[in-house]
């Protein structure tokens, strides 16, 4: 079981058994895929592409896309904020490079679930919609789309991971990345690990494979949280030991970099119109930093990332409350995410609610 409980708050500090995360998935479980008449974009169009940079661990909003400068130091940790391309709209002062983009992407910053505070039930939410179970598993997005369209070249994976499947994120059941329901046809290719490749290496390898004719990739930022640096910044000095100081060395840097040269780049070869981007992790961090100066999980509120498509840039939906704990305006479920990619294809989803205003 993940040691990253909330400590700050007595709704998330209960302990979770796997029996009772099981419980809570059986309850919840559906298997039926997506495929009802098109509802999606005026542009939504089969030749449509997706990349998913799923930043494992859960990034803080507070040091990322929704700062709160104006919160007690204990909310609103020790960065600043910076202004972006579209007045009015200011993210953390480490991602100077995606503020230099704004007008290109658009935010969500109302994004929550109301499951078990653990990593596995975030990312099954975000991917496919639904909790699962040990015999019943839903799909994820993507296999969703290959079963739908198939590649949009021939002789291309529909779908691919890179460059691992999730592993150890604390709790050994699904992480959600599999053809679940649909069947072994429409299972990911997993690339597989790669030496020395690096986030930004990936994300160039990701648009390598949109351009081959691939409709969604799926790029794990880490497959596992433990004994290294990632988004999981509970700085409990033990396994679990990165922490916010990590956000402003490495791990913001590194995915400022990486996304915003993943969006030039489509840009500058006419793929972007043709590629949604998705930059999501599985939940945001606890709206005050815990006794070693770190945040713990937390779901009830969190910011998602759209870029390409048909999505309109320079825009921000929903809005978090004065300290980041809970939505405060255009609540957006974490299964509305994966009902959101289908609408840009044109597919109603069955579970989930599509945030529309992103293509208006």
């Amino acid at each position: 079981m993940n040691r990253g409980a909330d400590v700050n708050n007595k709704r998330l500090a209960l302990p979770l058994s796997r029996r009772d995360f099981l419980r809570g998935s059986a309850a919840t479980i559906g298997v039926a895929a997506a495929s009802h008449a098109p509802a999606g974009p005026t542009s939504a169009t089969p030749d449509l592409s997706c990349i998913l940079l799923l930043l494992t661990g859960g990034p803080s909003q507070l040091e990322t896309w929704a700062t709160k400068p104006d919160a007690p130091a204990e909310v609103r940790g020790p960065f600043g904020s910076i202004a972006t391309s579209v007045p009015g709209i200011r993210i953390g002062e480490h991602l100077p490079r995606m503020a230099a983009i704004a007008h290109r992407w658009a935010l969500v910053r109302s994004v929550h679930h109301t499951a078990a505070p653990i990593h596995e039930t975030g990312m099954q939410l975000l991917q496919t919609g639904r909790l699962g179970t040990p015999d019943r598993a839903p799909p994820h997005f993507g296999a969703v789309l290959a079963a739908r369209f198939g590649p949009r070249r021939p002789g291309a994976p529909p779908f691919v991971i890179l460059p691992a499947r999730l592993g150890n994120l604390g709790v050994n059941v699904a992480h959600g990345q599999g053809a679940g329901c649909l069947g072994a046809a429409h299972e990911p290719v997993v690339v597989g690990p790669q030496h020395g490749a690096a986030f930004g290496d990936l994300c160039v390898q990701a648009r390598r494979l949109v351009e081959s004719g691939t409709r969604c990739v799926v790029l794990n930022m880490f497959d596992t949280l433990y004994d290294r640096v990632t988004w999981d910044c509970h700085a409990d000095r033990r396994c679990l030991a990165s922490t916010l100081d990590d956000y402003r060395r490495t791990l913001c840097p590194t995915f400022d970099q990486a996304c915003a040269t993943l969006i030039d780049d489509l840009h500058q070869r006419g793929l972007l119109p043709s590629t949604l981007v998705v930059a999501a992790g599985e939940f945001g961090r606890t709206p005050r930093l815990n006794r070693n100066g770190g945040r713990d999980h937390w779901p009830g509120v969190w910011s998602v990332l759209f870029a390409g498509g048909a999505v309109r840039g320079g825009q921000v939906i929903g809005a978090s409350d004065k300290i980041g704990s809970e939505p405060a305006r255009r609540p957006v479920r974490a299964e509305d995410i994966g009902a959101t990619v289908q609408l840009a294809f044109g597919i109603e989803a069955e579970v989930g609610r599509p945030i529309a205003e992103l293509f208006q």
